[in-house]
């Protein structure tokens, strides 16, 4: 089996993103499992465009795709990926939706095959704050997440997103240690 982590790059003016610093601590293998990285640009449509490509290329098994989420105080696997677009601030690229669906011809929502409540324990268990959230938002996380389940039945993964919290909650090895933990219990389920 393969596994592929994404993180995002800097947006909203900061510096870095710590989606992309703790998917970047995650060992190069995990459970004997390569891991492979792509970081993702903070623009809705190209993200998930990017997303799909590198699925179809690596052939990946378990996807797990990351974003941060400033104000959280603990890492949180999301359940589920609204068909929704909304951006309080622009994407990278100066897009900003005010409310629409991604795709008109799809449901309301896509939840994940993959078994958070497990994780969230495992997550726990090691000291880590974890709690789960019900939905990624409507920002570019959502977007890559909408894109990651929808497309699970053609390019045959399973996907999850998960949001890191700031490094004031929760720091970057913490963070990859909780997102290594998360991949640890998919891959054994």
């Amino acid at each position: 089996m393969s596994v592929l982590l994404t993180g995002f790059d800097p947006f909203g003016g900061a510096s870095v993103n710590p989606s992309w610093e703790a998917v970047s601590l995650v060992p190069d293998t995990v459970a004997g499992h390569t891991v492979h990285r792509l970081q993702l640009p903070t623009v809705f449509g190209r993200a998930a465009d990017l997303l799909r490509s590198e699925i179809a290329r690596l052939q990946p098994d378990i996807v797990i795709s990351c974003g941060v989420a400033n104000g959280r105080t603990a890492v949180t696997p999301e359940l589920v990926a609204i068909n929704y677009r909304y951006a309080s601030i622009p994407d990278n690229a100066g897009q900003h939706y005010t409310g629409q669906r991604i795709d008109d011809a799809a449901p309301a929502a896509l939840m994940t095959r993959l078994p958070v409540h497990r994780m969230i324990d495992a997550v726990k268990a090691a000291g880590i704050p974890a709690s789960l959230s019900l939905s990624a938002g409507a920002y570019v996380c959502n977007d890559v997440y909408w894109a990651l389940l929808a497309g699970e039945a053609e390019l045959g993964h399973k996907g999850l997103f998960i949001h890191v919290p700031g490094t004031e909650a929760v720091d970057s090895a913490q963070a990859a240690r909780a997102i290594a933990l998360c991949l640890e219990t998919a891959l054994h389920e």
